[in-house]
C-alpha cells in the first residue's frame, strides 16, 4: 500500500486547519497591540492635559488676592486635590511602562512642590518660583519625550523647535 497520498492528504488537512488559526492569532495580537497603544495615548493625553490645567490653576491662584494666607492655602490645596491629577497618576501607574511612570511621577512631585511653595508664601514670579517652574518644565519635557517614544511617534521635528525655544524664553523672564 502506498502511504504517500494518504500522508500528503493529512499534512494538507493539518496545514488547512492550522494556517487560519495562526492567522487569527496574529490578527488578535495586532489588534491587542493597537488597543494597548490607544489606551496609552488616552492615558498620556489625560495626564499631560491635567498637568497643564493644574499648573495654570496653581499660578492663577498664587497671583490672585486672598483674604488671608489660610484661605490662599485652602484654595491651592483644593485646586491640587480637585484637578484629577491623583486619578490621572494612578492610571499612569497601571498602564505606562516604568520609564514613563518615573517621569510622570517626577512631574507630579514638581507640581506638588510648586503648590507647597505657594502655600508657604512663595511669591509668583520670584526666583524660587521660577526655579520650581523650570524644574517642572524639564521634567515635563522628559516625560513627553518618553511618551512619544513609547507611542512610536518619534522626536519633535525642527519646525517645532522655535516654539519650544519660545517657551524656555518665557520661563526665563
Amino acid at each position: 500500500m502506498d502511504w504517500l497520498p494518504l500522508l500528503s492528504t493529512l499534512v494538507g488537512a493539518a496545514i488547512g486547519i492550522v494556517a487560519p488559526l495562526i492567522a487569527d492569532r496574529n490578527r488578535w495580537k495586532r489588534e491587542d497591540a493597537k488597543e494597548g497603544l490607544r489606551l496609552r495615548l488616552d492615558v498620556y493625553t489625560q495626564y499631560t492635559t491635567t498637568v497643564k490645567v493644574l499648573g495654570e490653576s496653581l499660578r492663577a491662584l498664587a497671583e490672585r488676592e486672598h483674604p488671608s494666607d489660610g484661605e490662599r492655602a485652602l484654595a491651592l490645596r483644593a485646586a491640587f486635590r480637585e484637578s484629577g491629577i491623583a486619578i490621572a497618576s494612578e492610571r499612569m501607574w497601571l498602564i505606562a511602562p516604568q520609564p514613563v511612570v518615573k517621569a510622570s511621577n517626577s512631574v507630579f512631585h514638581c507640581l506638588r512642590s510648586i503648590c507647597d511653595g505657594y502655600v508657604d508664601g512663595t511669591v509668583a514670579g520670584s526666583p524660587e518660583d521660577r526655579a520650581r517652574w523650570e524644574a517642572r518644565g524639564k521634567a515635563a519635557a522628559k516625560m513627553r519625550k518618553l511618551m512619544r517614544e513609547d507611542l512610536g511617534v518619534g522626536p519633535l521635528t525642527e519646525r517645532h523647535s522655535p516654539l519650544l525655544d519660545d517657551q524656555s524664553d518665557l520661563t526665563g523672564q
